[in-house]
Parts: C-alpha cells; sequence; structure tokens
C-alpha cells in the first residue's frame, strides 16, 4: 500500500512514482525512485516513518512492497506544533480505517498494535509509560481528543500485509472549542475538570463540587479512551448527599469489543465482575477504595439512573485492559448534591437507623420533627428503621406532607414480585406484625398525604424494607413530620372515645382537671364537635357526693359571632357544661361559655357527675390545635363519707344533724375497715331543705373538738346562690355558734308563698377518725308571724296548727305545739326590749292557745319559752287524753293484781314436819 503524506508543500517531495532517470524498488516506506534522481530504499522507508509530521497532514501505514511485507515493522509520528498556535491546544486524530494486530480475550494484541502517546516529561500529565494497546478492525471513522498538545502515534506489526493498515488525519483545536470536554465559559471554571494529581495521567481531586462546576469524564473524553489507565477521582460537597448526575448521559465503556455488531454484539449497560471483567468504572460510597463499593459498570447506552451517596465524599475509579479495540468513548458525568437534605433531629445509628426521641426535638428547638425517605444508594435487603420515641404520657403523630410511590427505577437486584420496597408503620416500639398501621408498597400502594397516623403509646415505629436495593434512593419518596402530644389522663380513658375519662372515687379521690392536654383531639373529628366528658363516679359505701371547683374557662371568641354569651345551654358555641343524670333525663346544673371572674363550685346531689367540653367543629382546628393554654381548669374531689350519714335533711319542723353518723361508725372504725378511713380527712355536705314560708333557726347544741383550730374542724353554712359562707364555726368561736341569728324566708331565697326556698347547705371540714370531733347541730322552722299594714297581728292568716307558740322577744316568730316541751329549744336566743305590758300579752296568746289560760295570773313575771318547766308540767297534765288516763289506770290496776297474786303465793305454805325443823335448825 502506498504512504501518503499529502501536506502543504511537501506533499510533491514524499510522493513516488516513474520519473526521469529510472527508479527501482523503493525502501521499506517508499514506492519508485525519487523524482528529479533516484535515492536508496532505506531513505524513502525514513521517509515514511518515524518522522515528525506537520498537523492537518493526511497519514496512512506505509505501502506494502517487497522488502517490507511478511516482515516486522514499526513506524512512529510526532506533530509539529503549528507556528503562533497557542499552548492550551489539543490534537484531534480521526482514524478514517484501521486494522492492526488481533484482539486476544480484549486484554492482549496478537500480530500488532497502535498506541497513543498523550503527553510527554514537560507536560502537566502523560501516559508515556503505559500508552496500551489498540488492536483490531475498525472501518468507521474513530476519533480520539488528546489531553495535551503533544502527541504520538506507533504503529507495530509483526508480520506486514496488505491486510495491516490504518489511515488518519489530525487537527488541532483550542481548549474552548472542545465544548463537551470544557462546556461553557471554561475560563470560569478552571478545575472544572479537578485538578491534577502531580505526575498522573487521570488522578484528579474535585472539592465543594456543585452542579456543572465539576466534569468527572474519561481521558480524551470524548473521543476513544487510551489504554491501560487507572484513574481515581476524589470527589467531594459542601452539603451531603453527593451526587454523580449519570442519568440519561452516554456511557460506553467496554461496551463493545469490535466493531461488527454480529460478532460483538453491543453490551448493554451492566454492573459487577462478572459483567465488567475488561474496562470498568467502579463507585465507592467515600474518600477511598476502603469505603463500600456502590457499582462497578460497563456497558454502551444511556446510562439509567444517577448515584447518590450517603456523605459528602464518592471515590471512582476508571481501569481499562492493557489492549482493546479502537471504540468506546468513555464517559462523562456532573457532580452535585441531592438538594432535598435535611437535618433529622435523632441519633443515628448504622447507616439509616434512627432514634428520634422527644428530647431531641425539643434540643433542636423545633416545633415538628422531619425526616426524608432514603435519598442515596443502599444494597439489596436493606432494612431502615426510624423508632419515634415519646416520654410516658405522651404519644406520637407522624404525617407526610409530600408523598409519592413509583415503581423502582434503578434497581440494583432485579425483583420481579409484588412489594420489592414498602413501609411500614407499627404503633410499637419495634416492629411488630399485630401492631400495624399501614404498610405501603411500590407496586400498588396509594400514598396518603397530610393523613395523621396517632400512636396509642410512647413509641410509633416506622420501617422501610428494599428487596432490590437502588443507586439514586427510595421508589418511595416521602416527607414524613412527626410531633409528640402529651396524653396525659386525669382518669381512666374510656374506649373508643376520643377524649372521654372516668373518674372513679376509689382510683382518683381527687386532683386538678383542665382540658386535654394533648391538642390532636381538635384535628381528629373531621369537622365535627369535638366533646370531651369527664364523669365522676363514686359508691356510697365511700362517698355519696362529687365536686368539682372551676377555676378558669378561656375559650375563644367566634370570628362570626361577636355577641356575648347569654343564653349558654341554647347557643352553639364553645362551652363548659356540669350536669347529672336525674331520673334518665340530664340535669343540668351549670354552664359556661365565657371566662368567669372567680371559681365556682358545683356540687352534686348524688353520686355522678357530669363535666363535659364542648368545642364547635368548624373553628376547632385554627383556634386550638398546639395551642398550649388550657381551654378551662378546675379541680374536683370526692365528698360525704358514711360518717357524714344521710346526705338530704328536711322539710320538717325540727330536726338535728348528728357527726358522727352512728349507723356508720361499725363501719368505718370496726376491725374490717380499710386503714385509710382511721386517718381520711372527711368533707361531709347535707341539704337541709326547708318548708315554704318558714325562717330557720340553727343551733348547735354540742360540739367536742379534739382541737382548737379551723384547720381541725370547720362547720359552714351557705345560703342558694352565695359563694361566701353565711356562718363559719371552729372550735375557737364554738360559744358564738350558740347564739346564731335566725334566716329569714328571704334571706333563704323562697320566690313564692308556696314554693320551698333552695336548700341551705352545712358543710364540715374536718378529721375523719371517729370520735375526734363530734358535734350536734339542731334546726327549728320558725313561722313568722303575718302582720297588718298597721302593724297588728293579721290572725286571718294564721295556719291552723303553725303558730301555736309565740317565741319570747322581738322575732315575732312561732313554733307548733307538737314542738313544745320537746327536750330541745326550739325558740332562738334574743334579746328582750319588750314592755311589762307586752310581756302580759305574749304570756296570755300562749296560755290562749294551749288552754292554759285561768293559770295566767301565774306567769306574769315571768318569761315563757317553750322548754319552760311551769308549762310542760301542767301541758302534760291538761293534755293527756281520757282514753290515755283509763289505759293507764287498767295497767295499774292489772300490775297491782299481779303482785298480791305472788305476794300471797308466797305466802301461802304447807305445814312442818318435825324432823325438817331440827334439820334446818342444825344448819
Amino acid at each position: 500500500m502506498r504512504a501518503q503524506l499529502n501536506g502543504g508543500g511537501n506533499k510533491e517531495r514524499y510522493m513516488g512514482g516513474s520519473g526521469s532517470g529510472g527508479g527501482g524498488g523503493g525502501g521499506g516506506g517508499g514506492g519508485g525512485g525519487g523524482s528529479g534522481g533516484g535515492g536508496s530504499s532505506s531513505d524513502i522507508s525514513k521517509d515514511h516513518c518515524n518522522k515528525t509530521v506537520d498537523i492537518f497532514e493526511d497519514i496512512s501505514s506505509p505501502e506494502v512492497s517487497n522488502q517490507n511485507v511478511g516482515r516486522p515493522l514499526t513506524c512512529w509520528y510526532r506533530f509539529r506544533p503549528l507556528k503562533g498556535s497557542p499552548r492550551d491546544f489539543v490534537l484531534r486524530l480521526r482514524f478514517k480505517k484501521f486494522k492492526v494486530g488481533q484482539l486476544l480475550n480484549a486484554t492482549h494484541c496478537e500480530g500488532g498494535y497502535l498506541q497513543i502517546v498523550d503527553g510527554n516529561a514537560k507536560t502537566d500529565v502523560s501516559n508515556r509509560r503505559e500508552p496500551g494497546m489498540f488492536c483490531g478492525e475498525a472501518e468507521q471513522p474513530q476519533t480520539f481528543i488528546s489531553e495535551t498538545s503533544y502527541v504520538k502515534v506507533l504503529f507495530h506489526t509483526d508480520n506486514f500485509t496488505d491486510q495491516t493498515y490504518f489511515t488518519f488525519d489530525s487537527r488541532a483545536e483550542q481548549q474552548t472549542e472542545v465544548y463537551l470536554r470544557y462546556g461553557q465559559h471554561p475560563e470560569l471554571y478552571p478545575n472544572r475538570r479537578g485538578e491534577v494529581v502531580q505526575g498522573s495521567y487521570c488522578e484528579r481531586e474535585y472539592r465543594d463540587c456543585r452542579l456543572q462546576t465539576c466534569y468527572v469524564q474519561s481521558p480524551a473524553y470524548p473521543g476513544l479512551y487510551p489504554r491501560a489507565l487507572n484513574c481515581r477521582y476524589k470527589l467531594h460537597t459542601r452539603q451531603p448527599y453527593i451526587k454523580l448526575y449519570l442519568q440519561n448521559e452516554q456511557f460506553a465503556v467496554d461496551g463493545q469489543r469490535c466493531e461488527n455488531v454480529m460478532t460483538c454484539p453491543i453490551r448493554p449497560i451492566g454492573s459487577g465482575n462478572e459483567h465488567c471483567p475488561y474496562d470498568w468504572l467502579a463507585v465507592y460510597d467515600g474518600r477511598d477504595e476502603h469505603s463500600p463499593l456502590i457499582g462497578k459498570f460497563c456497558g454502551l447506552g444511556k446510562f439509567p439512573f444517577s448515584i447518590i451517596g450517603t456523605s459528602q465524599y464518592m471515590y471512582v475509579e476508571f481501569v481499562t485492559s492493557p489492549a482493546g479495540p479502537l471504540l468506546n468513548t468513555g464517559f462523562h458525568f456532573n457532580v452535585g448534591n441531592w438538594p432535598g437534605h435535611v437535618e433529622t433531629a435523632g441519633i443515628k445509628h448504622g447507616v439509616c437507623d434512627w432514634l428520634l426521641s422527644s428530647d431531641s426535638l425539643k434540643d433542636s428547638s423545633a416545633s415538628e420533627g422531619i425526616f426524608l425517605s432514603i435519598a442515596h444508594w443502599y444494597p439489596p435487603n436493606t432494612s431502615c428503621s426510624y423508632h419515634i420515641k415519646g416520654h410516658p404520657g405522651e404519644i406520637v403523630r407522624l404525617y407526610f406532607p409530600s408523598f409519592r410511590i413509583n415503581r423502582i427505577e434503578s434497581p440494583i437486584l432485579k425483583y420481579e414480585g409484588d412489594c420489592g420496597e414498602s413501609l411500614t408503620i407499627y404503633d410499637s416500639d419495634h416492629a411488630d406484625p399485630a401492631r400495624i398501621i399501614k404498610t405501603f408498597c411500590d407496586t400498588f400502594s396509594r400514598p396518603m398525604e397530610k393523613v395523621d397516623f396517632v400512636s396509642t403509646s410512647p413509641s410509633l415505629y416506622v420501617q422501610f424494607d428494599s428487596k432490590t436495593g437502588s443507586y439514586s434512593g427510595s421508589s418511595l419518596y416521602y416527607w414524613a413530620h412527626y410531633d409528640f402530644f402529651n396524653n396525659t389522663r386525669f382518669g381512666d380513658p374510656v374506649p373508643n372515645t376520643l377524649c372521654d375519662e372516668v373518674m372513679y372515687a376509689w382510683k382518683h379521690p381527687g386532683g386538678r382537671l383542665r382540658s386535654p392536654l394533648n391538642s390532636l383531639i381538635f384535628k381528629r373529628t373531621g369537622g365535627s364537635d369535638v366533646r370531651c366528658q369527664y364523669k365522676f363516679v363514686t359508691d356510697r359505701r365511700l362517698y355519696a357526693r362529687a365536686i368539682i371547683e372551676v377555676n378558669s374557662v378561656s375559650f375563644k371568641e367566634l370570628p362570626y359571632n361577636s355577641n356575648a354569651c347569654t343564653r349558654c345551654h341554647e347557643e352553639r358555641v364553645d362551652k363548659l357544661v356540669i350536669w347529672e343524670e336525674r331520673d334518665k333525663f340530664q340535669n343540668n346544673l351549670a354552664c359556661f361559655c365565657d371566662n368567669i371572674p372567680r371559681a365556682v363550685r358545683v356540687i352534686s346531689s348524688a353520686d355522678q357527675m357530669n363535666l363535659e367540653m364542648i368545642v364547635q367543629g368548624q373553628h376547632a382546628i385554627t383556634s386550638y390545635f398546639k395551642n398550649p393554654n388550657p381551654l378551662f381548669e378546675a379541680t374536683y374531689e370526692f365528698a360525704h363519707g358514711p360518717l357524714c350519714g344521710p346526705i338530704t335533711l328536711g322539710p320538717s319542723p325540727d330536726g338535728e344533724l348528728v357527726f358522727p353518723y352512728k349507723k356508720a361508725l361499725a363501719m368505718v372504725a370496726g376491725p374490717m375497715a380499710p386503714p385509710e378511713h382511721h386517718y381520711r380527712r372527711e368533707k361531709c355536705i347535707w341539704e337541709l331543705k326547708v318548708a315554704a314560708q318558714r325562717d330557720l333557726w340553727l343551733n348547735l347544741e354540742k360540739a367536742r373538738f379534739a382541737e382548737r383550730s379551723c384547720e381541725s374542724a370547720k362547720i359552714e353554712v351557705y345560703l342558694a346562690g352565695r359563694l361566701e359562707p353565711r356562718f363559719v364555726v371552729c372550735p375557737d368561736n364554738i360559744s358564738l355558734a350558740r347564739d346564731l341569728p335566725i334566716l329569714t324566708t328571704a334571706e333563704l331565697g323562697a320566690t313564692g308563698a308556696d314554693q320551698e326556698p333552695l336548700p341551705v347547705l352545712i358543710q364540715y371540714t374536718g378529721d375523719g377518725q371517729p370520735g375526734k370531733n363530734i358535734f350536734r347541730l339542731v334546726w327549728t322552722e320558725l313561722f313568722h308571724l303575718p302582720r297588718n299594714p298597721d302593724g297588728s297581728l293579721a290572725a286571718s292568716l294564721l295556719q291552723d296548727g303553725g303558730c301555736d307558740f309565740r317565741c319570747p322577744g322581738d322575732t315575732q316568730v312561732c313554733i307548733p305545739r307538737h314542738l313544745l316541751c320537746n327536750g330541745v329549744a326550739n325558740c332562738p336566743n334574743v334579746t328582750h326590749t319588750s314592755t311589762l305590758a307586752q310581756l302580759t300579752r305574749h304570756i296570755e296568746w300562749n296560755l290562749e292557745q294551749l288552754g292554759l289560760l285561768q293559770h295566767a295570773g301565774e306567769y306574769s313575771q315571768l318569761i315563757l319559752h317553750d322548754e319552760s318547766p311551769e308549762i310542760c308540767l301542767r301541758r302534760d297534765l291538761s293534755e293527756l287524753p281520757l282514753g290515755k288516763l283509763s289505759l293507764v289506770a287498767l295497767g295499774l290496776c292489772v300490775m297491782f293484781g299481779l303482785l298480791i297474786a305472788i305476794l300471797r303465793r308466797m305466802c301461802r305454805g304447807t305445814p312442818k314436819q318435825p324432823g325438817l325443823q331440827h334439820l334446818h335448825e342444825d344448819y
């Protein structure tokens, strides 16, 4: 084959052919004799090989001749730089045809090879020590673009024939013209291709990579990559996770081992040692080759995915075999970081196991914790967990503001079944199959965004499982938020309710109460009203009453209702209702829908009472979700134990209240009584009902207290509608309790002539140990004497049997006949300012009512009381009916007769026998 070096004015110099003067056979590189005279064959061979040539020349292998055919042949070509060309130019060599040697096992060239030496001792990079070898056949043009401005091409064949040939041309290009290699504005990013490690050909370091600032490329890209390469790329970004933007980039690493696709089919992109034994690109998750291997890749096509590391560092290694075909252009990709990285407040164990505690969230000063789906690579059979752990009494909420489910796009291991990747939420502190809340699969599940998943305990466990692994993150993409809510209860929670509780007296005898600490309840009703019911239940063997004291109410004003709360029970407003069930109907005791200026106490009339908080659903979330302030605060207690006796007294003309209740002493002080009953502080609340149009007089007749302080014992008397007690009796003022003022009908709150007033509440608070505190409180209903407008007594208004005895003094009250001389002073002690004439009329009126007017002269100087002996003695004799006297007389006669019969029987005896009489006398 003719050697042709066609370039500029040297064209004719290297042309072989017949000329005048004849010519003989050419040398190793020559054809015919030289023009203008013959030349030696060795000179002609020298001119066609081992020569520095100009750029832009077309270069072909030497022509086959008798001198070189069948013999070994070696040729090299250097390129002479153009005058005035810049130093940063590169050479583009285009091989039009190529057939040299034979590639064996993709590692060895047999029979010949072609070497391309890029750089020398003076250039920054050079592969002169190990340039590698190209061999085989390529009929399609193939291009090599040098890294330096110095290139040497070396051709060798063991047996030169017409089946060994090559043809290439060359062209110089400035670096800025090689756009695919250097990108736009390379002057702005001088280290876009990394900083070359001194003394190497393709070892580079990249720092602080951002998108379009770091190009990782095979040497000589976008042309053919050299052989015998061992390139190392150390990559770094400022933020995790480092990402190799390979997706849709052209990738050609050992993708074709010969040009004939029938003989050498194109190898698709794959990974692994078996798939990539010769040329490969290895990616490590870390700083060096000792880090975990993500994958080893080779093949031809568009790379199907990107690769994301777990940190800020990645190590890439590119290795090519010593020999190979004049094919394959290598790779190019950008380096950056995945933009969705967030700092997770928790403790990380291993690669992807997290403990997310409420303490860690509190330390981060964030209201909600965040964790993301796995955004980096992970191997097959990966399992990642998120243990979200709160304090005792807390519950966990988890929701996904963003959630997408895709098919697995970048699997490491192929998987054809369902649920290759899954995300499972457990209501537990571990992966308990019996406590699964929800499972999401990549093949059939739908994402659930902004849906709350709430635990019933302080822990929620989330586990991600992948059978396939991934190069670029999970197919389940989610952005998860979690937070903690205080779910502390004041009583026993009611199953299957949102926030209902029961306070049993034997478990929770008293304490504080407020709106639910868990404000998540205001978000979980789906727009319906939020109702939280607190039920107070006792047992009469322990207590007979429940007491609730509401200390504060702080509902927010509705945006559409500017009116003040006037009808609490009827209006649709946020409110607090206290009620009790009576005869299977709800009996409302109190209702609060606005702030209260002071505490309000509500006492049950039975052994059960309910407090219910009602919040309108249309604004519950906006007004109260994550609102730390309580909507109401209250305290509760159970009262009126067995020592207190009945809870209701009266109405009756008179009566007594005795503490402790005698019938209960055996139950609370006996040997079978629980120990706490001996030392429990007792609170008794009695309701004293008073008949219509009656005044009330209370008298502490007997009292004995172990200590002389109000802390040990206190008796308080409350009137209806009054927050402060009307009377307070303590051991230190017990003497004053014997002259308590009369409570009039008006004070008792009577609203009509025939209606009973509201009951009077009598409360005792003190030591409950039997025998320590004892008292007897008696009461009398007094009839207030009606008066005419002129002040005279309205006798027509006196009720029959209601006013039989006028109490002394200026009280103008009277009592019925049956309260006279009953052993209890039913008339109050008052100061007397009456004249003698008034006292006389008072005595005469009372004697007339009692039928003792004939004895009026005997009492002219006395003040008559309901227990005066003079009245009681005469009244007892005069009021005894005839029937009673007859019965008494008959009884006395019978008793007298029996006595006489017994005496006569004793006196009647038989005659004494003499022997017996003497025996008796001996004794």
